[in-house]
């Protein structure tokens, strides 16, 4: 399986759903304040986004958001998966009545 070249010190990559070399780099540029979001095929680079430091936060939010409606809407699922050993389930546990934090384990 291909694998993108090394990132810089502090990032990660990510494999898209679709195969095909497709990925998104995240990489930290504290020297530019920016996060970089780029976009890549193969091993060529399709696209990047640069967000602001202090954008970050918002992103993360966005992203718990739907993490949180993804828990609810497959909690049945996750059910299932988990139904030989309950414990492990209990280990996932949704937000609180009033609580919009997300907790895992």
């Amino acid at each position: 399986m291909w694998r993108p070249s090394p990132l810089p010190s502090s990032g990660e990559v990510f494999l898209d759903a679709r195969g095909d070399g497709r990925g998104m780099r995240v990489s930290w540029h504290p020297e530019a304040d920016v996060v970089v979001l780029s976009l890549w095929r193969g091993r060529t680079c399709s696209g990047t986004f640069r967000l602001r430091i202090d954008e970050v936060p918002q992103l993360i939010d966005v992203l718990r958001g739907g993490l949180q409606t993804s828990y609810h809407r497959y909690r049945g699922l996750l059910e299932s998966v988990f139904d030989e050993d309950a414990d492990d389930l209990h280990e996932l546990d949704g937000p609180a009545a009033g609580d919009d934090t997300l907790r895992l384990a």
